[in-house]
């Protein structure tokens, strides 16, 4: 979720440094009022990515039941934003960091940018979203998939079924139709890399590629210019003439090409292919040296609040983690459920995610 990575996110996501206030008076200007230091004041900083979003309503309920603003720093894409916080160590821009996910968790925790605090309510998440349990350095706070979509018109008016598992994808029929992100520069490029090591595993996912390459897969640096520019399903795309009606992109991007259409057709105009997914949880944590603790420890607490769970799926475009949250209709009826994603530890992915990126460089690129 780079991260956010999502169509609506690209569209509502413009500002560099945005202060959300909830009741208006001067804690809306981003100040402390309190002068800083240890002990807090009325303002809690959240670094992000780019593609975080919530509602003012909600905001103003944290305010409300707190006392705090809260104030948002977005830093780019979720690997230069991790890469940032890991620079100023000690000394964090924010109180929170959000946006944290499976692929990139590892540098974040080695690195040792966060301080460990248990949020309450975090009985009401998965334990298999909690991939630092036994440290609780960091929060589950939504998931999603990383999946291939397709271009319905295009597959209609061809004749032809859209693929829908990693293999179809290298078959003759979808030659020179896909669209990936590079995995070194792209949140789901990664993403879609991890997810073809995890099933055809370390001795197979390189010669798949070679099988993708051959097949006339194209690559571009970033979501944005492969979905809104090369796929010819997506609004932005059609608007570009993109030619690719195959991407790489999320579960949950045909709903948001619903959202925002006007008029909002009766079903999604893009598909996706369910056997090319890869689950992507991402996590918030409390910044070491941060200015406001007892702020940022509040803010964690309400990011897994059924409140803020049940805002996040139209705001960011990802699913909530707690149990009781609930899925608004448009996820419910355009959204698409993928039972079994391909996934994988965090210790493999930190073993291997640089080489992996250099090896499929090297294979794909050269």
């Amino acid at each position: 979720m780079s991260s956010r990575k999502l169509a609506a996110v690209a569209l509502v996501s413009a500002l560099g440094v945005t202060t959300l206030a909830a009741c208006g008076g001067g804690a809306g200007e981003g100040k402390d009022e309190a002068g800083g230091g240890k002990t807090g004041g009325k303002t809690v900083t959240l670094v992000s990515h780019d593609s975080f979003s919530a509602s003012k309503e909600v905001l103003a309920a944290f305010t409300k039941q707190t006392g705090y603003t809260v104030k948002v720093l977005k830093s780019g894409d979720a690997g230069a934003a991790v890469n940032k916080e890991i620079l100023t160590k000690g000394s964090p821009q924010g109180d929170v960091f959000f946006g944290v996910d499976n692929t990139l968790l590892s540098r974040a925790l080695d690195n040792g940018i966060f301080t460990p605090y248990e949020a309450k309510g975090l009985d009401r998440v998965p334990d298999a979203l909690q991939l630092d349990k036994a440290q609780h350095r960091v929060t589950p706070i939504d998931s999603g998939d990383i999946c291939v979509n397709y271009d319905k018109a295009y597959f209609a008016s061809k004749k032809l079924a859209p693929p829908q598992t990693f293999d179809d994808l290298a078959k003759p029929a979808y030659k020179d139709l896909l669209v990936v992100e590079n995995p070194e520069r792209s949140s789901p490029g990664l993403g879609f890399l991890l997810g073809t090591a995890a099933h055809y595993g370390d001795g197979g996912w390189a010669d798949y590629w070679k099988k993708l390459k051959d097949n006339g897969v194209k690559t571009v640096d970033s979501w944005e210019l492969a979905y809104n520019q090369e796929f010819s399903g997506s609004a932005g795309g059609k608007k570009a003439k993109g030619d690719r009606p195959l991407v790489v992109s999320y579960a949950s991007s045909p709903p948001v090409e619903v959202l925002y259409a006007d008029p909002q057709p009766k079903t999604a105009p893009t598909g996706v292919a369910t056997g090319t997914c890869f689950r992507q949880t991402e996590f918030a944590g409390l910044l070491d040296g941060a200015r406001n603790p007892e702020g940022g420890k509040a803010l964690l607490d309400f990011l897994i609040s059924k409140k803020f769970q049940d805002d996040m799926p139209l705001q960011m475009f990802v699913n909530p983690v707690t149990n009781d949250a609930t899925l608004p209709a448009l996820f419910t009826t355009h959204g698409t459920v993928v039972d079994k994603p391909e996934t994988m530890e965090p210790k493999k992915i930190a073993d291997n995610r640089d080489p992996w990126i250099q090896q499929w460089t090297s294979l794909v690129l050269k």
